[in-house]
């Protein structure tokens, strides 16, 4: 029901295809405007632009979507296949950066629960050496429990975060996928859907 009133909000096609409708007076509001020499298929979208297709994107909830840009100022069919040509392609880095970001996060979630597994597996050779040579000063058992203590934090820390970003990661990537792989369409000047 809820995602049915979403869905009212967005123009379909015959095909059943969620229109996003993004308007604009001149090309130039789509991109960013850090290098003002590249081409526009080498540029930078916009980050409102960026966030307004993400935010879409994740409301729509599905692949079956077209992103249909209305200029104002009227564009010829080479500065089209550009703008596909420059989502296609930043989106598909945007996709290869989330995915840096996951194989980061992956690396340092292991890392930490091996150095805590390794801590641990140490503080127990630790306190056996400390008990077999009797019963262990107070400073002993403060060195063995501090290396327990650090151990456990570690594990839970590479667990924790693997666990609450691996998804976020996913998801992302999946979104930017979607966003680069999108039919990308051009109303006519002046329409307003």
């Amino acid at each position: 029901m809820v995602k049915k009133r979403i869905l009212d909000r967005y123009e379909t096609m015959q095909d059943g295809n969620v229109i996003i409708d993004v308007a604009a007076r001149r090309i130039e509001e789509l991109y960013d405007n850090f290098d003002k020499r590249a081409p526009y298929h080498r540029k930078d979208f916009d980050d409102d632009l960026v966030e307004y297709l993400t935010g879409c994107v994740r409301e729509i909830g599905q692949p079956a979507f077209v992103v249909r840009f209305t200029i104002e100022q009227g564009l010829s069919k080479e500065l089209m296949e550009m703008v596909r040509s420059g989502m296609h392609s930043f989106f598909m880095y945007r996709m290869e950066v989330e995915y840096a970001a996951l194989k980061k996060m992956i690396r340092t979630s292991s890392l930490l629960l091996l150095s805590g597994v390794l801590i641990l597996a140490l503080s127990l050779w630790v306190s056996r050496f400390f008990l077999l040579n009797g019963d262990g000063s107070f400073s002993d058992r403060f060195f063995v429990e501090g290396l327990t203590i650090i151990a456990w934090v570690s594990i839970w820390e590479g667990l924790a975060t693997f666990l609450l970003n691996f998804t976020p990661h996913l998801y992302r990537i999946r979104i930017f996928r979607w966003l680069a792989a999108a039919h990308v369409s051009f109303g006519p000047p002046g329409y307003s859907g």
